[in-house]
């Protein structure tokens, strides 16, 4: 489990389901629908890692030409690691949050028939 939330749990339980090459498909059409609606509300991902926001976009300015060393840019790379437990602790939480949801939609869900044979008042 390399990044903890929602989109891995739900990966997780499509792979348990239907298996892994259906699950990456499935996962990434979640994925891409996120991305529409986050750029046409203009909204923010709910579950970023502010730390990693910012170490790849001054990566991305480094790479543009922005100068290495600034006053702006100290102590980025060496992020603080309590910071960064924090938010990969709250992206656990999302995650188990996610599945404890599902598993709460299944138990209240009708148990379903295996057919109109089985429906109990003409049995």
């Amino acid at each position: 489990m390399l990044q903890p939330g929602p989109l891995h749990a739900f990966y997780e339980r499509t792979k348990a389901r239907r298996g892994h090459g259906k699950a990456i498909v499935a996962t990434t059409r979640k994925l891409a629908v996120l991305f529409w609606c986050m750029l046409t509300r203009g909204e923010d991902y709910a579950h970023q890692q502010p730390t990693l926001t910012r170490k790849k976009l001054r990566r991305l300015e480094i790479t543009a030409g922005a100068p290495k060393y600034t006053r702006r840019a100290a102590g980025i790379w060496s992020t603080n690691h309590l910071m960064r437990q924090a938010e990969l602790e709250l992206a656990r939480q999302a995650e188990t949050s996610y599945r404890r949801m599902v598993q709460d939609q299944r138990a209240g869900a009708p148990a379903k028939k295996a057919g109109a044979s089985v429906t109990l008042e003409r049995a």
